[in-house]
């Protein structure tokens, strides 16, 4: 019989009580944060443990989806759900309309994913917001790595990867000039497999297309996309109804599928256990641009 109790914390409880310290910090330290929040399986784990942050209050800050209008119905329903449970303000910032506004310009060959930089931009200017809470791990694309957990953007909204701030021993310096902000990712330690983990653990609610489900799609560049009014299939392409699932989700055009049995989240564990390539080098149209596709967008501004 032990005699001394165990104050040793599992793995995921060290993450978690890490991400929730930076929450904290940023309530403490900001004087208007914002969480970035798109409805995806990274973005629902990081409002649930903004949640448990600042619990039995309301989560203090709103949550910013930047809408390309090509989204998946699942995925806003799902938001939807959060923002009702929660309590929460969304503000939604529509590529549609920064279009209509002039903001950004739809030459009818830039994705929306790229014209989704100046629409964030501009929403975190117009509402003054000084820093912005993103879901970015570091094993999910090679840019994301590059990342300090406080990431200092200057007055035009853009990133430096050579002008990182230490951040010795957990302290973080989010000093800011007029017109600057702070992007701040409280899942820098997490990998995809942790985050399945802690939604099991925490019985998390996230879109139905994370698990497998017939789905009508065509293979475009060794990816399978989804049939749909905004991604017309091209001369030699042939729609066929499979049983997918998605790793990532974001603008349908560009966010792919794989084929998968995984309709359970033990199942989803399993296959995620078992894969050697990351869901945005699988899924992610937009990232097989050029090599530094992902960080010649955060340079000017992305998440």
């Amino acid at each position: 019989m032990s005699t001394h109790a165990d104050y040793r914390l599992s793995h995921l409880d060290q993450l978690e009580a890490e991400s929730i310290h930076i929450f904290r910090e940023v309530a403490a330290e900001f004087e208007k944060p914002v969480l970035m929040f798109s409805g995806g399986k990274d973005s629902i784990v990081m409002l649930r443990l903004a949640e448990k942050a600042f619990y039995p209050a309301r989560v203090p800050f709103p949550v910013l989806q930047v809408a390309t209008g090509y989204d998946f119905p699942e995925v806003l329903a799902t938001r939807d759900r959060w923002v009702e449970k929660l309590g929460v303000r969304l503000h939604e910032a529509s590529v549609e309309q920064a279009i209509a506004d002039g903001i950004v310009v739809d030459d009818g060959k830039t994705p929306r994913n790229r014209l989704q930089i100046g629409t964030l931009l501009h929403a975190i200017e117009s509402e003054g917001y000084t820093a912005a809470f993103g879901g970015g791990r570091r094993d999910e694309e090679k840019a994301r790595a590059k990342e300090r957990v406080f990431s200092h953007r200057d007055d035009f909204g853009q990133w430096d990867p050579k002008n990182q701030r230490p951040e010795l021993w957990s302290l973080y310096n989010g000093r800011l000039h007029e017109g600057e902000h702070m992007r701040v990712f409280p899942l820098s330690n997490w990998t995809e497999l942790d985050i399945w983990h802690y939604i099991a653990r925490e019985d998390i609610d996230i879109p139905s297309i994370y698990y497998a489900h017939q789905r009508r799609v065509f293979e475009r560049g060794g990816m399978l996309f989804t049939e749909s009014e905004y991604n017309p299939c091209r001369e030699g392409e042939t729609v066929t109804e499979r049983t997918v699932r998605f790793r990532t989700v974001g603008d349908l055009t560009l966010t792919g599928c794989l084929e998968s049995q995984a309709d359970t989240v033990e199942k989803v564990i399993e296959e995620v256990a078992a894969s050697r390539v990351t869901e945005r080098g699988a899924t992610r149209g937009d990232d097989k641009f050029s090599e530094a596709a992902m960080e010649d967008r955060k340079k000017l501004g992305y998440f």
